[in-house]
C-alpha cells in the first residue's frame, strides 16, 4: 500500500508540476546568457550575490528558464538539453553564471535529469527542505542569484552517495574546449 501511495505521488509530480512543451518554448527566442571565459568564472567569489527584480528576470530569461529558476518549476524527463550530455566541460547557473557542477561529478542516473554527485565547489550551491506535492525533499538553488535547480538525494554514487538532479533549464554548459580556447 505504502509503494502504491509513493508510485502515485510521484507520478503526480512529474505530471502535474510541468507546463506544456509548447508553452515552455513560446518564450524561447530569447537568447541565453553567453558566457564568458571559464577561468574568470571560477574566480568569481563564492559570497556576491546576484539580486534582480522580477521584471529583470523575465526580461533576461526564457519562460521555461524563468519558471523553473523563478517559480521551482520542474522539466519534464527526458526533455531537458542537457540530460544525456557526455562533453567535458563545467555547467554554471543560466541566471548569473555561477560555476555549479563539473562533467567530471555528471553520471546516468536514469531519471531524465543531469545527475551530478558533487557539486564544483562548495558554497555555490545551497539546500532548502522543500515540502511540496506532501512529500519531504532537499531542494537545491544557486547561492549566488537563489535560481532553483532540482534536488538533491541521498541515492547517488560514491564517493559521495548524493544525487544532485538538475533542472536542464536552470543550467548553462561550457564545453572544455570552448573554454581552452578562450585562454589562448
Amino acid at each position: 500500500m505504502n509503494k502504491l501511495i509513493i508510485l502515485i505521488s510521484l507520478l503526480f509530480f512529474l505530471f502535474s508540476c510541468t507546463q506544456t512543451q509548447s508553452q515552455m518554448e513560446s518564450n524561447d527566442a530569447k537568447t541565453k546568457i553567453q558566457p564568458k571565459d571559464l577561468a574568470v568564472l571560477k574566480q568569481i567569489p563564492v559570497d556576491d550575490k546576484v539580486e534582480k527584480t522580477d521584471e529583470e528576470w523575465k526580461e533576461q530569461l526564457t519562460q521555461q528558464q524563468y519558471y523553473v529558476t523563478r517559480k521551482q518549476g520542474t522539466e519534464r524527463a527526458f526533455t531537458g538539453e542537457y540530460w544525456n550530455n557526455k562533453k567535458d566541460g563545467v555547467y554554471i547557473c543560466v541566471a548569473c553564471d555561477n560555476p555549479l557542477f563539473d562533467s567530471g561529478t555528471k553520471y546516468r542516473s536514469g531519471t531524465g535529469w543531469p545527475s551530478f554527485y558533487d557539486v564544483i565547489q562548495e558554497g555555490r550551491v545551497g539546500r532548502e527542505i522543500d515540502q511540496s506535492l506532501g512529500m519531504v525533499r532537499s531542494e537545491v538553488h544557486c547561492n549566488r542569484c537563489g535560481a532553483h535547480l532540482g534536488h538533491v538525494f541521498d541515492d547517488g554514487p560514491q564517493p559521495t552517495g548524493l544525487r544532485y538532479c538538475i533542472n536542464s533549464a536552470s543550467l548553462i554548459f561550457v564545453p572544455e574546449k570552448q573554454a581552452e580556447k578562450k585562454n589562448e
